[in-house]
């Protein structure tokens, strides 16, 4: 490709030479400007501009780890990740995926491992409130199956997560009026989906009902997870979570 008689690269090599140029680079081939002595600074102008954007994209999807480690160190932490995990979507709301793994990989955080727990949450947080939606089951249809048999489908925006640390107590005290809970001691399981106000509520659960979602969500029948799940607490009554699902309207369809 010809531009004024200067050779353009090809569009996948101007895109990497782009990007390269926004992280401090050399400036891609064919930019121009009236006065080409302004390229670098107009040039320096809109990577500055990039690279605040990507920050506040990521402090608007992880408000919490803002507020744990402060609005002046956030800043540069995003900069940082932004370096090293590009968007690859114009959609910035699925972007932040590789988040928790930076923080638990970066030294001067060394200290607080339970970050990269806590953004676990808030990125699955925002994967549910962007899952698809689907209409609650009519709680008559699933009356009349066999709850031996039966299996459900649960919402698209349901999962769980298996974490080292207290990280749902601590997102929940760094909640508007979070103030008051209680800090669990040891490691958590979050319950996450969106709930039928389309909040997206975050529920700390018991490994019994840990393995009755999982099994669930791997397509066993309500018996085998209540199975999986006596395996995992031989204590465990399901029914407390059946409701606290069908409430939020998290079962969708049920098959025998």
């Amino acid at each position: 490709m010809q531009n004024g008689g200067l050779a353009l690269p090809a569009h996948p090599d101007f895109v990497a030479q782009f990007d390269a140029a926004l992280r401090g680079g050399p400036l891609p081939p064919g930019l121009i400007a009236r006065d080409m002595a302004e390229v670098d600074r107009r040039f320096a102008v809109y990577r500055n501009n990039v690279a605040v954007s990507l920050a506040e994209a990521l402090a608007a999807r992880f408000p919490v780890i803002r507020r744990l480690v402060g609005e002046a160190f956030f800043t540069p932490l995003a900069r940082l990740y932004a370096e090293t995990d590009r968007p690859r979507s114009p959609v910035l709301a699925e972007w932040g995926e590789g988040f928790s793994g930076f923080l638990a990989g970066f030294p001067p955080l060394a200290a607080y491992p339970y970050l990269a727990d806590v953004a676990r949450i808030e990125f699955a947080r925002g994967q549910a409130f962007h899952a698809a939606d689907a209409a609650p089951i009519d709680p008559t249809v699933l009356a009349s199956l066999d709850p031996q048999r039966v299996r459900l489908t649960l919402h698209p925006s349901v999962s769980v997560l298996r974490l080292g640390h207290p990280a749902v107590s601590i997102w929940a005290r760094n909640q508007p009026g979070g103030d008051a809970v209680a800090l669990h001691q040891g490691p958590e399981t979050a319950l996450i989906l969106r709930d039928a106000t389309h909040q997206v509520p975050v529920h700390s659960i018991s490994a019994g009902d840990c393995a009755l979602v999982q099994a669930i969500l791997a397509g066993h029948s309500l018996s085998l997870a209540a199975d999986a799940a006596h395996s995992a607490d031989a204590n465990h009554n399901p029914q407390f979570l059946l409701v606290t699902l069908m409430r939020a309207g998290a079962i969708i369809a049920a098959t025998e």
